[in-house]
């Protein structure tokens, strides 16, 4: 039976089945860097809302065992990076909307990675949907995957950043959300790495996440 979760529940032990299908020449001919994996377009979609202010996706709807291993949760949220954000597209296995409930296509998705914003830009997902496409867990060096795993000792050697500071607040429908700005300013340099790499692994837990395998540095 298909378990199917709406809002932005943690939950973790839902899937869905697949469908594939042959990408469209438009998205094909779109794609600005390295070859683009077949588009599969699955019946049953997650959904989330770009929030342009945070450079960040937020899961309204959320199926199958994806966000196991993608996106960072916060107050009991998820909200996943650009880069995971196009990855999941590509695949077809998310639904992207704006505030107004349009539809964002992947073109427009590329465009943003292009202009090098939110801390993203195309050398950096082309190694992270590489890492992906091998079975990977992948996330952004320097943001925890939770509070919970601040809590239980994950400690990243240089996450300067306090749980407070990182606590997401809602007022009068506006975002106020500091890991937007955490994001936005992770600008990497040589002596940085890029990535956290896990080797698959279906015990991974953002609550625990343990040592990542190693670090990705991309040189420039």
């Amino acid at each position: 039976m298909e378990d199917k979760t709406r809002g932005c529940s943690t939950s973790e032990d839902s899937d869905d089945e697949v469908y594939l299908q042959n990408a469209s020449d438009e998205e094909e001919l779109h794609f600005l860097s390295g070859s683009m994996p077949k588009l599969q377009l699955r019946n049953v979609k997650s959904k989330s809302c770009w929030i342009e202010e945070m450079g960040m996706g937020e899961v309204i709807e959320k199926n199958g065992k994806t966000w196991v291993t993608t996106g960072i949760v916060r107050s009991d949220k998820i909200y996943s990076s650009i880069e995971e954000t196009l990855y999941l597209m590509e695949l077809g296995d998310l639904l992207l909307l704006d505030t107004d409930g349009r539809n964002i296509p992947l073109t427009e998705m590329y465009k943003k990675v292009s202009d090098k914003k939110n801390g993203c830009r195309w050398e950096l997902f082309e190694v992270y949907r590489h890492l992906k496409s091998l079975g990977n867990i992948v996330g952004r060096h320097g943001v925890a995957w939770s509070l919970k795993s601040i809590k239980n000792s994950y400690k990243p050697v240089d996450l300067e950043v306090t749980e407070e500071s990182i606590l997401v607040h809602m007022s009068s429908n506006k975002y106020e959300l500091s890991i937007s700005k955490l994001f936005g300013e992770l600008q990497i340099n040589d002596l940085r790495p890029d990535f956290y790499v896990y080797l698959p692994n279906s015990r991974f837990r953002k609550s625990s996440p343990a040592d990542p395998s190693f670090l990705l540095y991309l040189c420039r």
